[in-house]
């Protein structure tokens, strides 16, 4: 029974990665054979006015980086207490399962605490650069 839950919990975490791993293969729209395929044309191609231009400040790359990061802390810690959840659902009254598993939800819940305080200060530090 633990083996079979383990897999299956692998193979639902391991769809969205698959998902983004193909994702990764589809070419990008816009492009097609006649364009540029050199190292100028790919810069060339990277340059756009959608891109944000500034380093700090509301749409700027380090907000953008760690606002993906953040997001991705966050949702994997919601994750961990999900399966924490599950795992305290079926540990079926052992007393270490059951340990391991409100460690599980404790630590999660603690992830989500972290990600949020570091939203908080890196908007606030960022905010403060600026000006």
């Amino acid at each position: 029974m633990k083996i079979t839950f383990k897999k299956a919990l692998i193979s639902l975490l391991a769809i969205p990665m698959l998902a983004f791993g193909f994702s990764a293969l589809v070419p990008a729209s816009g492009v097609s054979a006649a364009d540029d395929l050199t190292i100028g044309g790919g810069a060339s191609a990277a340059k756009s006015d959608e891109a944000p231009a500034e380093l700090f400040g509301d749409g700027g790359i380090f907000q953008t980086i760690t606002n993906v990061i953040l997001y991705v802390l966050g949702a994997v810690s919601v994750l961990m207490l999900i399966y924490g959840g599950i795992r305290y659902t079926i540990s079926g009254g052992d007393s270490a399962q059951v340990t391991a598993a409100k460690n599980t939800i404790m630590y999660a819940i603690v992830g989500v605490i972290v990600a949020l305080l570091a939203y908080a200060i890196i908007n606030f530090v960022i905010g403060e650069l600026v000006g």
